[in-house]
Order: C-alpha cells, then structure tokens, then sequence
C-alpha cells in the first residue's frame, strides 16, 4: 500500500483548523477539510508567514 492510499475510515486534523478531516481518495481537499483551509494554508506560504529555516546565500560564491 503506497503513502497515498486512503486508509478506511482514517482522519486526520485539519493543519488549518484543527477540525477532523477524512484521508481519503473522496476529499479533494486533503489533509485539509475544506477548499477555504487550504487557500489559507497556501496564502500564508504566499506571504511568507511559513519559511524553512537558512540563512541567504552569498553572491560571491556562488557557482555559474
């Protein structure tokens, strides 16, 4: 069974609200619960409220 197979009857909390959500082929919106969790999400990546960790690189070293 590969990572993306629904497991029956499995939930997952919303990473956006928290709510219980289905994990499972029938919610397009998964991990999310909704369609609205997950513009939120994606709108935070968008303005920077999520980053990974590091630090700038330096134009100097870096390779052409």
């Amino acid at each position: 069974m590969s990572q993306n197979d629904a497991l029956p009857g499995r939930t997952v909390k919303c990473p956006t609200c928290g709510k219980s959500s289905e994990w499972s082929a029938g919610n397009k919106w998964r991990p999310f619960c909704s369609e609205r969790c997950r513009k939120i999400d994606l709108g935070a990546w968008a303005s920077d409220e999520y980053r990974v960790p590091g630090s700038e690189p330096d134009p100097g070293k870096l390779e052409h």
